[in-house]
């Protein structure tokens, strides 16, 4: 009989428990160490990260305020100059203008109280009162108020002005600007301090030991009359409790023209008469 070539399939092999097990060789991954270091590196970033913004933040604060500061000097210090008299929007940011003076008298100097000028009751309300008083010369002769002290060296007595003003910022956000009537973000809005010196220009003080006719006696007479240094000293920033902050700049520029006087209710004012270069007899 022939041999039957038929083949019976392969009996299947059963699949056990054991051999579905993990391989005996590990697997890749991270390590609870390797995390740990990976979170310290990202921690150690991130306060670095932290640290510095507070940095940029003050940055920015700084640069913002000095840009308000050289808008609102530019402003200030043309309609000083000009003997500006229609400004009266500046009603609205300049709430307080106080003069700390004192008198010389033959070199023995007497402290005055602070004379302050407010919007309240009332005094700062137009334009041309608070530009007569930012211009108020550094020197004032006490017998003569209509004219300023030239040469104080030849005076006994005279008047020593310090003039103070108290500002909120012109060029600033418009959540501040008029009619803005809230209190608390009056007080929070951002302000400033200014000290006005309106100074005759320096000269030579061995030149008053000459002859009234001599040439360089009138000359300089003429000069002083006729020739003035502005400094405007930005303080700022003005802080709710009364306090400064750390900025300081100073503006300053020479004004060629006489100074013109005005009284109201009983103060005098001054303004710069830059249109005219010479007051010669």
């Amino acid at each position: 009989m022939l041999k039957s070539k038929l083949k019976f399939p392969a009996k299947r092999q059963k699949v056990s428990a054991f051999s579905l097990q993990p391989s005996a060789f590990p697997c890749a991954g991270f390590t609870m160490v390797e995390i740990a270091i990976s979170l310290a590196v990202i921690g150690i970033a991130l306060v670095a990260i932290i640290g510095v913004l507070p940095i940029g933040m003050n940055t920015q604060r700084d640069n913002r305020e000095e840009t308000i500061i050289n808008q609102d000097a530019t402003v200030l210090m043309e309609a000083i100059r000009g003997g500006a008299r229609g400004l009266d929007d500046l009603t609205n940011y300049v709430y307080a203008i106080t003069n700390f003076g004192g008198q010389y008298n033959n070199g023995v100097l007497t402290l005055s109280p602070p004379i302050g000028y407010t919007n309240y009751p009332s005094f700062l309300t137009n334009g041309a009162n608070i530009i007569g008083l930012l211009s108020m010369p550094e020197f004032t002769d006490p017998n003569n108020y209509y004219a300023a002290i030239e040469n104080p060296s030849s005076f006994n007595v005279y008047n020593s002005n310090h003039i103070v003003a108290y500002v909120r910022s012109i060029s600033g956000p418009a959540v501040e600007k008029p009619p803005q009537d809230n209190s608390i973000i009056q007080a929070d809005a951002f302000g400033y301090r200014i000290l006005c010196v309106n100074a005759p220009v320096a000269v030579d003080t061995n030149i008053f030991t000459l002859p009234a006719n001599n040439p360089v006696y009138i000359y300089n007479q003429q000069l002083i009359a006729n020739l003035h240094e502005l400094r405007l000293t930005f303080l700022w920033p003005q802080q709710p409790n009364g306090s400064l902050g750390p900025g300081r700049q100073t503006f300053r520029t020479m004004v060629a023209g006489q100074i013109a006087t005005n009284i109201v209710a009983g103060q005098i004012l001054y303004f710069y008469q830059s249109q005219s270069f010479t007051n010669a007899p």
